[in-house]
């Protein structure tokens, strides 16, 4: 490193004068911050919120970081740090403990709570908003929210909370809003700007190891730009275009043409092992090598520890399997020393009946030999064992899902990309620029590396120019996903009003992108309702409704206004104003608060009221004339809760929730109007606990599109299936009325995970409630975890007897594996 000049340490010397807190905050860390860190760090102590949009294992947390450390520098200051996933709330919860203690950190998850009332507290941003909406007094003294992972706000399905947390955060938090870099983070930024006040954007597409691009081609790794023109001109190493050209085109087109041929049922005679495409003399098929010649191609030119990406579980078990087969064995004694007390010391107190179920043997042996896979059918414990081993370099190479890539710190020196393309669900699409940039992110570990690796495997019709494409677009755009739910709604009613919640909505992000101005008028609008507030404290009066007296007088000036402008008015009209100005001075005069002694100071903030009050009317009108996309769907919402008397409009069009709308207030989830309303006809009133856990998987549990449902054979007998077919009714009426509404309903109800549901929760081992299941560990601890967020709520919104036996239910499931953390 070249020693700074005098100018650059006069600078620093000053910027560390006028930023004390930064200049110490950065001469604590194990490396020097980058220009954009320091930039995060000093807005923040300036006073302002930011947003930090950086590549992937660029340090964007330590701008978050920096937030906590500013809050704890205080008396009695509270920062909240939120993450999409509870995987990484518990990441961030354990860092964090490690700085200031366990006695000033805590974590709430849903179905973790552990020191709630701590000053830094780590949270799933699902948590924050509910806390919101509850008014918690956990939110006093909170003077920071850092919002890890915010483009989350563009996933269809949770993305709205983010909106939700941010528009509802009280005024005088500063937010901390970290990113993926995205292609509009000036958009979202000016939105943050409009919604939160003073918001630094601060966008840095530098990565901090960079990175090389590769294509492993026949066992070389050829470089994927030209050396001498590099990335920013996206030119393409000549040699694979010739490969291409040799290998690919001429080579599609006649397989193309025989498979055509044979649709059109010109048979030729086969060759021996069957009929194959005609490939003309100067084309070669490239084939691919084998995992475990990859990975000793790799150790070779030591491009380890690698993280190859394969976008199927059964695929990435798979590929541990063959390398397992082939006998690479990538760690010496002392590593697999190492690993097996990790591994025992993490799982001692997992049951001796449960490991032969989840596998265990042949898992730690894999560990033991460096490999592992990585993905959401892991039980979570396992996948946290996985993740420490390749941190501290015990286990090489992890084959995962793209769920690695979602934000946990496992960085590797190589990301290895077998296929560009994964199956969506529907059918197989190629990845996209952001996809890309999000899995390649992985490689590269700051203090380690001096770059990191990229390597796509080539495969047969492989355009090089498509990949080069992928790699040089590092953005992608950030869209909202917002709309409003049934809680959303009534909550935002009870809180605000049925027309300050549409003001509120016209906030959204979502609105924003629709129709920037609209924003900015709704923002406007709720600073002068702020005021008018205000203004109406300072016009009260001990002597009676100053309001209403003020009204006379404008009124009273109004008609002697009108007699001194319109002389030529008939004598009868004048008449009957003279007689209006007289009956309007008696009731003035009349009136208690004419003989206050403080009616002029009165007056004047009346008249501050009446005119921003006109201003109000004119913005609203102007926000009704633009688009009002979203506060449109709102209005459809509270037709339908005014349908089935969770709220009641009056003739001026405000809003009051009844009883079941005040139950709704705490019903959280997709299925929230669902739920309220088998709550209020009482259908589950008769289920016994293992049937009500049964019945609530039902309503979480979303199936594979290609899974068949489980037939009456499969189903649980008894009561649950009375229950079962009136909560389908229920889902089928409902459905019908949100189409009369023009709202899009929902997916019914699923109940292929509801016979091993009802088993688990009466107590049957592990092996028969995974084959009943027929899914893998992880996967079943995940929607039993979601069946007990579920349960959790009935137990708390819900009367007897249905809250009772939700909690027994809660006690009947949460057991074992699901239970279970790594020691």
């Amino acid at each position: 490193m070249t020693e700074p000049s005098p100018a650059e340490r006069y600078a620093r010397a000053t910027s560390a004068r006028q930023h004390p807190e930064t200049a110490e905050f950065a001469s604590r860390q194990a490396f020097t911050l980058d220009p954009f860190q320091i930039d995060g760090c000093e807005s923040l102590e300036e006073g302002r919120s930011v947003l930090v949009a950086a590549p992937t294992g660029a340090g964007k947390t330590i701008v978050g970081e920096f937030a906590i450390h500013l809050a704890m520098s205080t008396p009695r200051d509270k920062a909240f740090y939120t993450t999409p996933m509870k995987a990484l709330s518990n990441q961030k919860f354990r860092e964090l403990v490690e700085v200031y203690g366990a006695e000033n950190v805590g974590l709430l998850t849903g179905d973790t709570n552990i020191n709630a009332n701590a000053r830094v507290v780590v949270m799933t941003t699902e948590v924050l908003r509910n806390m919101l909406y509850a008014s918690s007094s956990a939110l006093r003294d909170l003077r920071f929210v850092v919002m890890d992972e915010v483009h989350y706000l563009a996933d269809r399905f949770r993305g709205a909370v983010w909106e939700e947390v941010i528009i509802h955060l009280p005024p005088e938090v500063r937010l901390v809003s970290l990113s993926a870099t995205v292609s509009n983070a000036e958009e979202f930024g000016d939105w943050l700007d409009t919604v939160r006040g003073e918001t630094d954007i601060i966008v840095s597409e530098t990565r901090p190891v960079p990175l090389e691009q590769h294509v492993l081609v026949r066992g070389d790794l050829l470089p994927l730009f030209d050396d001498r023109a590099g990335v920013a001109t996206a030119q393409v190493n000549q040699e694979l275009l010739r490969i291409r050209s040799a290998t690919g085109q001429t080579y599609e087109r006649n397989r193309n043409a025989m498979q055509n041929r044979r649709a059109d049922g010109q048979h030729r005679r086969p060759h021996k092992g069957g009929q194959r495409a005609i490939r003309p003399a100067n084309s070669r098929r490239m084939e691919r090598i084998d995992r475990p010649e990859v990975i000793e191609l790799l150790a070779r030119a030591t491009l380890l520890p690698a993280i190859f990406f394969i976008f199927s579980r059964v695929g990435c078990d798979a590929a541990v399997q063959q390398v397992r087969r082939s006998g690479v064995r990538l760690t010496d004694a002392d590593e697999r020393r190492a690993i097996r007390e990790l591994v025992e010391e993490r799982t001692r107190n997992l049951a001796e009946e449960d490991l032969a179920v989840l596998g265990f043997w042949e898992w730690r042996e894999n560990l033991e030999r460096g490999v592992a896979s990585h993905h959401a059918g892991l039980l979570p414990a396992f996948k946290e064992i996985v993740e420490e081993l390749f941190r501290r370099k015990l286990v090489k190479v992890v084959f995962a899902t793209e769920t690695l890539a979602l934000g946990i710190n496992m960085p590797a020196r190589t990301v290895v990309l077998e296929k560009l393309e994964k199956f969506n669900g529907e059918a197989r699409v190629a990845i996209t620029s952001g996809e890309y940039t999000q899995l390649t992110g992985r490689a590269g570990r700051r203090g380690i590396d001096v770059e990191g690796h990229a390597v796509v495997q080539w495969t047969e019709g492989m355009d090089p120019q498509s990949v080069a494409a992928l790699a040089s677009r590092r953005t992608y755009p950030l869209n909202s996903s917002f709309r409003p739910t049934y809680n959303m709604a009534v909550n935002l009613i009870d809180q605000f009003g049925r027309p300050a919640a549409r003001d509120i909505l016209e906030s959204s992000f979502a609105q924003f992108q629709a129709d920037r101005a609209v924003v900015g008028l709704a923002r406007e609008v709720r600073a002068a309702e702020e005021s008018l507030r205000g203004y109406a404290e300072a016009i009260a009066c001990d002597r009676g409704d100053f309001a209403e007296y003020a009204a006379i007088r404008v009124a009273l000036g109004e008609v002697e206004n009108l007699n001194r402008k319109d002389a030529t008015a008939s004598r009868a009209t004048r008449d009957a104003r003279q007689q209006e100005r007289e009956s309007l001075r008696k009731r003035m005069q009349r009136h208690p608060c004419h003989s206050c002694p403080e009616r002029e100071q009165h007056s004047r903030w009346a008249e501050r009221h009446r005119k921003l009050a006109r201003q109000v009317d004119r913005m609203r009108s102007q926000i009704e004339a633009r688009t009002g996309t979203v506060a449109r769907v709102f209005d459809r919402v509270v037709e339908v809760l005014t349908a089935l008397d969770y709220v009641r409009v009056e003739f001026d069009g405000s809003a009051t929730l009844t009883a079941a709308g005040r139950t709704m207030r705490r019903i959280y989830g997709e299925r929230d109007l669902l739920v309220a309303e088998s709550i209020r006809t009482g259908i589950w009133d008769s289920l016994d606990a293992p049937s009500l856990a049964a019945l609530v998987c039902a309503l979480v549990y979303e199936p594979r599109r290609d899974e068949a449902g489980p037939g009456e054979r499969g189903l649980p007998r008894g009561r649950f299936r009375d229950a079962l077919t009136a909560t389908e009714s229920l889902w089928q009426q409902l459905d019908d009325l949100e189409q009369d509404h023009r709202l899009p309903g929902s997916e019914p109800p699923a109940s292929g995970l509801s016979q091993a549901m009802y088993s688990w929760a009466r107590g049957a081992l592990l092996d028969r409630v995974l084959s009943e299941a027929d899914m893998a560990a992880g996967d079943f601890v995940r929607w039993v975890k979601q069946t007990i967020d579920l349960l959790d709520q009935l137990s708390l919104v819900a009367d007897a007897p249905l809250a009772s036996t939700a909690r027994t239910a809660l006690d009947a499931v949460r057991r074992g594996i699901v239970t279970y953390v790594a020691g």
